[in-house]
């Protein structure tokens, strides 16, 4: 009888909490929901403004900042693998109509780049995180189809800066910074770049990928592994 009267009880208990777990599920789904309710409301309020205030025939000058995810690979199948990393990007840009429905967008950026890689020396794993600062200069040509959205591609011009290496293993971290005065590393890359903009009143919300055409390693007696970047871009830029 005691035993039947604790089983009882358990299950009791046991339907109890999961009650309380359906209850909660449902709350957490009604939260969800009023969430992308919102989140659907304030998109279509944006995109309202953002027809009703159409640009596309006006000179806009902007600021924008945001991050990169880039990586690096090699045209010529050499044995060198890595992982992505992130990094900064920001800077201006201005937009040059050619009519309402074509124009040219040119930009001047300071872009974060790189690479993370790993792999063992001596028996001991080891880890590098470079991360190349660059001068970007993309001149994009822009359709706009409609006010909200910009499709944009073109030539980039990228300028070197300077270089930052972090390497770290189980022993100690070996942190070094370059600036290539006398390094044969290219310095002078040119590159391709396409995306697109979302214009929601004077916000751009910006999405792009860019790759380099040219190396990095000079005319090849450098001793840098031969690479060249490629990445993906987010932004959020204002526009007047």
């Amino acid at each position: 009888m005691l035993a039947y009267f604790i089983e009882t009880s358990h299950n009791l208990k046991s339907k109890n909490q999961e009650r309380h777990k359906k209850q909660i599920n449902k709350n957490n789904m009604k939260q969800l929901i009023l969430v992308i309710a919102a989140v659907a409301l304030i998109a279509f309020n944006g995109i309202a403004q953002g027809n009703s205030n159409d640009l596309r025939s006006q000179i806009t000058f902007g600021i924008k900042a945001g991050t990169n995810y880039s990586n690096v690979y090699d045209s010529q199948n050499q044995d060198f693998n890595a992982d992505s990393k992130f990094g900064f990007v920001g800077g201006v840009f201005v937009g040059i109509p050619l009519g309402q429905f074509l124009g040219i967008q040119p930009e001047l950026l300071y872009s974060q780049k790189g690479f993370k890689a790993t792999g063992s020396l001596l028996g001991s794993p080891y880890s590098l995180t470079r991360t190349t600062n660059y001068l970007d200069v993309p001149l994009l040509i822009a359709l706009k189809p409609i006010g909200l959205i910009t499709i944009l591609a073109g030539p980039q011009y990228s300028y070197l800066l300077s270089q930052k290496n972090v390497y770290d293993n189980s022993i100690m971290t070996v942190q070094q910074e370059q600036t290539f005065k006398n390094e044969n590393i290219r310095k002078n890359i040119f590159g391709f770049l396409g995306g697109i903009d979302i214009n929601i009143s004077n916000l751009v919300i910006g999405a792009r990928v860019g790759w380099d055409i040219t190396n990095n390693n000079g005319d090849g007696t450098s001793t840098t592994p031969r690479y060249k970047n490629v990445y993906y871009q987010a932004t959020l830029g204002y526009r007047f």
